[in-house]
């Protein structure tokens, strides 16, 4: 038996799922440690920059998560195939933030 390739628009669509729901994840990374981070600030009586960074972050994917739930959504095909794309750009725009506020922190804690 040959085994058929998945048709570019389920790739498409699988791709826009996985970019969903890892934005909705990465939300709530970003979250979890800004909580962090305010819980440290309160022993440690230091302000950081990072936290700030994060937030920044958050919104990132949230946008990320949004434009897929969006893109999930349409009807047109060429719509939704733009909104794909912006949703990817943000999403790797947002990891490649979130790469960067990690060497940050790391050097804020040296």
């Amino acid at each position: 038996m040959s085994q058929q390739e998945p048709s570019k628009e389920f790739v498409e669509v699988d791709i826009t799922i996985h970019v969903f729901s890892v934005s909705a994840t990465m939300v709530g990374v970003c979250l979890t440690v800004i909580g962090l981070f305010f819980i440290s600030r309160r022993l440690s009586h230091v302000k950081s920059f990072g936290e700030k960074m994060l937030a920044l972050d958050a919104l990132l994917f949230l946008a990320s998560c949004l434009l897929s739930y969006i893109a999930l959504r349409a009807r047109k095909k060429g719509r939704q195939h733009r909104i794909e794309r912006i949703s990817e750009e943000i999403f790797f725009t947002g990891l490649a933030f979130m790469a960067i506020i990690c060497v940050f922190i790391v050097y804020e804690l040296i």
